[in-house]
């Protein structure tokens, strides 16, 4: 089972479907809608102060990932596959049970449309 963690549907081209594509040109083999059991995963961050500047005029922040606008994931439940987006998988690295698109599909203006495919994010100690 997939369950679309972002908050957009998920549109899955055919796998040689080229990068940049003329929308409607082809067709997506599956669109996956959002979950409405739970809130989007999203990150979230937590300012914890202010460092410096770089330069003169950009400032620069110290920050933590979670924090109050995150949204927790589900528990892990066998058979179940999530699609997050990379940035709250790679804060989750040791669940095994996290999709995130790969091999997107722009439009020729460079505005996502969808993906050919999922990647499970993995720690580096079992990469083989």
């Amino acid at each position: 089972m997939l369950v679309n963690l972002t908050p957009h549907a998920m549109h899955i081209y055919p796998v040689r479907t080229p990068a940049r594509i003329t929308p409607g040109s082809t067709a997506p083999v599956r669109v996956i809608a959002p979950c409405t059991d739970y809130p989007p995963a999203r990150l979230g961050e937590t300012i914890l102060g202010f460092d410096n500047y770089v330069d003169t005029d950009i400032p620069v922040y110290r920050i933590r990932f979670g924090g109050d606008n995150s949204s927790p994931l589900p528990a892990a439940t066998a058979g179940t596959w999530y699609i997050v987006s990379r940035p709250v998988a790679l804060a989750h690295p040791y669940r095994d049970d996290l999709l995130v698109p790969h091999g997107t599909v722009r439009d020729l203006d460079g505005n996502v449309l969808g993906s050919t495919g999922f990647a499970r994010p993995m720690p580096p100690e079992v990469i083989p």
